[in-house]
Parts: C-alpha cells; sequence; structure tokens
C-alpha cells in the first residue's frame, strides 16, 4: 500500500471522532441551526485524489448546488467534479444530502463519468461523500471525504468543503 494512500486511511476516522464529539457537544443547539439553514447551497470542494487502479495522486476539484429541503434533513442537487489527471476525468450527478445533524452532510451521487475529449463515451458512476461544516453566517467550510466507483476503478479524496447559503 502507498504512503500516500495510508495517509489518506490514517486521516478518516480522527474525523469521524471529531464530528462525534462536535455532534454530542452542541446537541441542544442542533434545532435551532437548523431554523437557520439555507435552502440553497452552492458548494465548492477541493481535495487530493487517489486512483486505485493508477496507484497514482492528482487534484480534484468538485462544484455543486443544492436545494436543502426545509424542515427536512434532506437535500437535492446537482454536482460536477473534474480530477487533473493525464485522462482529464470529468463527473456529472445527481445529488442527495442527508444531515443526520447540522454539521454533519452526507451525499449520495449517482451519475455520468467521461474523460476530456470523450463526452460521447460516458460511464455509469456512484459517488458517496461526508462533510463536516464551520459556519461562519452563510459561509461555510470543513473537512471532507469521498469514495467513487467507476466501472474500472474507485476513487478515494480527502479535503475540504466551502459553501454559501443563499
Amino acid at each position: 500500500m502507498s504512503k500516500k494512500l495510508t495517509l489518506i486511511l490514517l486521516m478518516f476516522p480522527f474525523m469521524f471522532m471529531h464530528s462525534y464529539a462536535q455532534n454530542h457537544k452542541h446537541h441542544k443547539n442542533d434545532h435551532d441551526h437548523e431554523k437557520h439553514r439555507h435552502s440553497h447551497e452552492l458548494g465548492l470542494s477541493l481535495a487530493p485524489t487517489w486512483f486505485s487502479s493508477e496507484n497514482e495522486l492528482n487534484a480534484g476539484l468538485h462544484l455543486h448546488y443544492v436545494y436543502n429541503l426545509l424542515p427536512s434533513k434532506f437535500g437535492l442537487g446537482i454536482g460536477y467534479e473534474r480530477i487533473f489527471d493525464d485522462h482529464k476525468h470529468n463527473f456529472v450527478g445527481a445529488e442527495v444530502v442527508y444531515r443526520p445533524f447540522h454539521a454533519l452532510s452526507l451525499d449520495i451521487s449517482p451519475g455520468l463519468a467521461f474523460e476530456g475529449g470523450h463526452g460521447d463515451e460516458m460511464e455509469f458512476a456512484l459517488h458517496f461523500e461526508t462533510a463536516y461544516e464551520f459556519e461562519f453566517g452563510a459561509f461555510h467550510l470543513g473537512p471532507l471525504i469521498e469514495v467513487a466507483y467507476h466501472p474500472e476503478d474507485w476513487h478515494f479524496s480527502t479535503g475540504i468543503h466551502i459553501g454559501f447559503g443563499l
């Protein structure tokens, strides 16, 4: 196993330990925060991305729009991912977001993946993402982890999520 993958996998449990502690410490305030959640969110994620089949790390960018179905804990949207590798990996998909508590979001995104210049050769792909968000008014940011399935391989990302509520 490469050193890069080992580092990514070691960071994974610490993110969830931190979010578990935050949830229990501020549980009383979750209801108040839900009242202030925005209906619309524009988001950006920046993350190094590791491909299992190529055993290499590349920069990744994810953009999304989510409409939060208030007062529920669900949101629906659309996302786009670009990984800056030799193949110019692209992904476009629908997003279903669930927030078990205010700061934590769980996202599943089925969609289509294609390589740059080969938009006619799309394949089904499935992305799973989790992010923990710290809010500063309408602006929020925090760590994220993504796992994505594509017919040829899997890729894993850990990085930062930046969002703006409207």
